[in-house]
């Protein structure tokens, strides 16, 4: 990894973290309710430099935002990481094998389902362990990630556009 790729690494995943930083102080009117606003840098790492760095940017931010905040290792820190991991790995998936038929909003929505359906999964498994709450919760949960995923694709497909040409360089 060349030293200005990991400079890109580290300047992306500080944005992340303040973006997610930022959005843990805003009220919310359910407690673990997040907008995943940080996941707009995420998508936009995946789209200009690949896979790899994106899931490195999405490390990075979960990592260091659950020590910074204190959740590091607690039930918080394993959502965030489970959604995290699994929603970057589906749109890496999804852009890697058609490249040109999901633009940032369609990679925002796939990313928003499997982040959900996976901090659901790690529901039931770690803290629920009964199906009816889980179902109960789901269409809600899915109808907000897919308005945010949405909102955040734009956002993101708009900051895609604005890079200079000369920045961008997929690995």
């Amino acid at each position: 990894m060349q030293s200005q790729d990991k400079y890109r690494i580290a300047l992306l995943s500080a944005y992340a973290i303040a973006i997610h930083s930022f959005e843990s102080m805003l009220p919310t009117p359910i407690p673990w309710l997040r907008l995943g606003v940080a996941n707009i840098i995420t998508l936009a790492t995946l789209v200009l430099y690949g896979f790899r760095a994106a899931m490195m940017v999405t490390l990075i931010r979960v990592i260091l935002s659950s020590i910074f905040i204190g959740t590091f290792l607690g039930p918080g820190f394993i959502m965030s990481f489970g959604g995290g991991v699994t929603s970057t790995f589906a749109m890496g998936i999804a852009f890697s094998i058609f490249p040109r038929l999901f633009g940032p909003v369609g990679l925002s929505l796939i990313g928003a389902l499997f982040h959900n359906i996976s901090q659901l999964f790690l529901a039931y498994i770690l803290f629920v362990q009964k199906i009816e709450p889980i179902l109960i919760v789901s269409p809600i949960l899915i109808l907000l990630g897919t308005i945010t995923g949405i909102v955040n694709g734009v956002i993101a497909g708009m900051l895609i556009k604005n890079i200079p040409k000369e920045k961008q360089s997929r690995s």
